[in-house]
């Protein structure tokens, strides 16, 4: 159970100890036919990474289950947490390749088709896009809020102001000169989707109604651009051992980035900014709502 803990790094672990369990769970074996496929999935999914978004889901699910006077997480959550997992590693394994950014380091491993070739990393991203859906068909709870979360991270991953449609606007960016309309919307679709949907339904597992869930929407959007922004600032402030990738890679490949636009200082305090914004979002449930601040200021003080 994640309880309220004064370390966000408590907090991070027990997070990624439950999402690891439940990937490991719900991956095929390296031993099953066809071995290829799996491995490189595995290869993909257990490369260190930080396990952001299922942690969000999972403290917005104990917040609206504390303030509905339940205690501890809704049985279950954690698989909703590996399949947005899986979605992410997905768009990781895409986004690497040499038709799209074409980089080498992930999560300071080799990227998944330098260790396995292209054909198989694009199936590997595939087939966890897929694997990810069947775990969201499976979630142990209503069916009425089951068919409401895949729709909206459904939503969250396409082309409309979700996760496509970013990569598509980031890909059309490279090489012109960005402007603050841009760099909003790429940075809205493509990473803060998948955030803000993950704190949106972690949120509806737990019971969220209408009016909750419009409040964790607007927390999320603002968290999820303010994470996307300290992500900037660390591509060009962070060298490649820190960040698990390949550094410098936004100002190489001529990105549309909030410091191109705007200098790395009002970006640091832009998304300072936005992160007290999406606090006040959550005042009306007080204390219960403790532990996703945590998450939310590490989302804009991490170093990597």
């Amino acid at each position: 159970m994640i309880e309220m803990q004064s370390d966000v790094q408590d907090i991070l672990r027990e997070g990624v100890e439950r999402t690891d369990a439940a990937l490991e769970r719900l991956l095929p074996p390296v031993s099953q036919t066809p071995a290829s496929i799996h491995k490189a999935m595995r290869h993909s999914v257990f490369a260190g990474g930080k396990r952001l978004r299922p942690v969000l889901a999972m403290e917005a699910a104990w917040m609206i289950a504390a303030v509905r006077g339940g205690s501890g997480l809704p049985d279950g959550i954690e698989e909703l947490g590996a399949a947005i997992e899986m979605l992410h590693t997905y768009s990781l394994i895409h986004d690497d390749l040499p038709a799209l950014d074409d980089d080498d380091l992930r999560r300071g491993k080799p990227t998944c088709h330098v260790a396995f070739g292209e054909a198989i990393a694009i199936l590997a991203g595939d087939a966890l896009q897929t694997l990810a859906y069947q775990t969201l068909a499976r979630m142990r709870c209503s069916a009425d809020r089951r068919v409401e979360m895949i729709r909206l991270i459904a939503d969250a991953t396409g082309t409309i102001e979700g996760m496509i449609g970013g990569q598509v606007l980031d890909l059309e960016g490279e090489h012109t000169k960005p402007t603050a309309e841009m760099v909003l919307a790429i940075h809205r679709a493509k990473t803060g989707a998948l955030i803000r949907v993950s704190i949106v339904t972690g949120g509806i597992y737990a019971g969220a109604d209408v009016e909750d869930a419009a409040r964790l929407e607007k927390f999320g959007r603002k968290a999820g651009l303010a994470f996307q922004i300290v992500d900037d600032i660390l591509d060009v402030t962070q060298d490649s051992q820190h960040l698990g990738k390949t550094a410098g890679k936004d100002v190489a490949s001529d990105k549309a980035t909030w410091p191109a636009v705007f200098g790395i200082e009002t970006a640091r305090r832009d998304a300072n900014r936005l992160i007290a914004e999406a606090f006040a979002v959550l005042e009306p449930w007080g204390d219960a709502a403790g532990s996703l601040k945590a998450v939310a200021r590490y989302l804009v003080e991490r170093t990597h």
